[in-house]
């Protein structure tokens, strides 16, 4: 572990980088975490991942360095000449993770070439840049007379939305002769206000007070919040409301439609006429338990229901509600590299790098990744909730020049949902196949004393190939025999390989002769092929002038 030095600025605006290298030999990536206080402004250096990583400049430029954060949202920007890494926006802590500390964002850095990931958190620190606040301006307290001193009246806590040392840490109450202020420790961390009564009251005496209730959080300087606490002495009300229960639990399904039952509480009170009857209510209040429940959003709720007598005493119990899990989110896929166009015989070559976020719970949010049968291509899983696409073997476009590949997502839940994402791959060509001619060897008859540039004939070859690769020139090849004059004999055409008489054939000189045509395509290295070529005369219909010689023109 190591601090990376930090730009000079005001101490709340310090950016505290810690980077922690742990290689994992099986994924050959490395783990990065730093640390930033929110509320930085856009454009806010975080640290310098060349160097962290040990890259040198320009590394992460020519690998094609990208950050990637889960779904869509892009919270990190990366300069990949200088290697910084800076903040693409302003970050709310509070907005972000709530009361959830620490709150870390989880990022990878994907190299393209070569493919590697490095997986990276990024911390966000509290700032104290919210005070304490009481959901109401005035709290009631309704004391019975008869309290005796030592007894202690909970107050409502004030809300903070900063965590840690940023939160409520002390409350104090006005100077008074009837009552201090405890502050107690619960279990869950928060710090609740609790009255606790120096002396009797007598309601004939004072019949009401009035105090000021403060809550401090630990920042420095603290920030403050304010209620009224308005003391109501009452009569001598014996019996406090009791629930049959201290505490509540139940389950909920996240799909339960508002205004449906959840629980039903109970409390009794021994006393009888108005200070029996008792009243219900939430003792702290808040907005969240009126709302469509969303397991993705907030998984439990904890409150106080608080029972009223007539008299005004009130007992308490707490309500937990879990909310359960429903799959009622579909798996996501977001493409993260694609390449589109492959040449074709390039064995395990990389089409598509992936990741698919499901944000359900549980097997809802377990998820299954496959592509149909029987295409020569495999997933490959990288990190967690990623792929790679990667052909698996050879492909030859003379085959199949075109696939089109369904990615489908299924995640476990009951019922299963699924994303299909459609990618289309297409093969390149390279020269892997030579000229093939029609015949491997062509027959010509020409009658003699044909006319000089006469057409006698065509040779045809075919290439499988595609463009360029399949562009053929024809050509005459040198003669087996040396004295055969083929050059003043024939020629040929070398676009359409069209074979002409270059003079005038006399069956008594030449009777019949053999050369050899090429077949060449236009592809880095070139392929060709040849066929033979045969051409003879007719032997000539008898001459009127038996025995006269005759002159060789060849």
């Amino acid at each position: 572990m190591m601090e990376t030095p930090l730009p000079k600025a005001p101490e709340k605006r310090q950016v505290t980088a810690i980077i922690f290298l742990l290689l994992l030999w099986e994924a050959g990536s490395a783990t990065i975490k730093y640390s930033v206080l929110e509320e930085r402004n856009s454009g806010s250096f975080v640290a310098n991942l060349a160097k962290d990583l040990g890259l040198g400049v320009g590394e992460l430029a020519a690998r094609g360095a990208r950050i990637l954060s889960k779904g869509n949202k892009q919270y990190l920007q990366l300069e990949r000449k200088s290697g910084n890494l800076l903040l693409k926006e302003k970050l709310d802590r509070e907005e972000l993770c709530g009361d959830i500390d620490p709150c870390i964002l989880h990022f990878q850095m994907l190299l393209k070439n070569p493919v590697q990931f490095i997986q990276g958190e990024l911390q966000l620190q509290d700032v104290n840049d919210h005070a304490p606040e009481f959901l109401e301006n005035e709290i009631l307290l309704k004391i019975s007379e008869g309290s005796h001193p030592g007894t202690s009246f909970p107050l409502k806590i004030a809300q903070d939305l900063d965590v840690g040392s940023n939160t409520v840490q002390n409350y104090s109450i006005s100077t008074n002769s009837y009552f201090h202020l405890f502050t107690r420790n619960h279990s869950d961390g928060k710090k609740y206000p609790e009255l606790v009564l120096d002396q009797a009251l007598d309601r004939e005496e004072q019949p009401q007070l009035r105090l000021t209730l403060t809550a401090l959080d630990g920042g420095s300087p603290p920030r403050i919040g304010t209620s009224q606490v308005l003391i109501v002495i009452v009569d001598i009300n014996d019996n406090v409301p009791e629930f049959a229960q201290r505490r509540y639990e139940v389950q909920v399904p996240e799909n339960t439609p508002i205004g449906s039952l959840v629980i039903t509480v109970s409390a009794r009170d021994l006393d009888a006429g108005t200070h029996g009857e008792l009243s219900y209510s939430f003792f702290q209040y808040s907005n969240q338990i009126i709302q469509a429940l969303d397991f993705e959003e907030i998984q439990s709720y904890h409150m106080e229901v608080e029972a009223s007598d007539g008299g005004g005493l009130s007992g308490k119990c707490t309500v937990a509600i879990e909310v359960m899990d429903i799959n009622d989110n579909a798996p996501e896929l977001t493409m993260s590299l694609l390449i589109s166009d492959i040449l074709e015989n390039s064995p395990e070559t990389v089409v598509a790098v992936f990741g698919i976020l499901d944000p359900d719970s549980g097997n809802n949010g377990k998820m299954m990744c496959s592509i149909q049968d029987h295409l020569p291509f495999l997933l490959k899983p990288t990190l967690e909730n990623f792929y790679t696409l990667l052909t698996e073997g050879a492909l030859d476009r003379e085959s199949r020049a075109e696939y089109n590949i369904t990615i489908t997502v299924t995640d476990l839940g009951t019922p299963r949902l699924k994303t299909d994402y459609n990618i289309t791959v297409r093969v390149s060509d390279v020269n892997d196949n030579a000229p093939a001619f029609t015949q491997t060897s062509y027959t010509l008859f020409v009658r003699e004393n044909n006319s000089p540039a006469l057409h006698i004939g065509s040779v045809s070859a075919t290439d499988r190939d595609s463009g360029t690769n399949a562009q053929v020139t024809y050509s005459l090849l040198p003669p087996q025999n040396p004295h055969l004059p083929l050059a003043s004999l024939v020629s040929i055409n070398t676009d359409n390989g069209h074979l002409f008489a270059l003079r005038s054939l006399d069956y008594e000189a030449l009777q019949a002769f053999e050369f050899r045509v090429g077949a060449t395509d236009r592809g880095s290295p070139a392929l060709s092929s040849e066929a033979l070529v045969r051409v003879t005369a007719p032997r000539p219909a008898p001459s009127w002038c038996p025995g006269r010689p005759s002159r060789a023109t060849w």
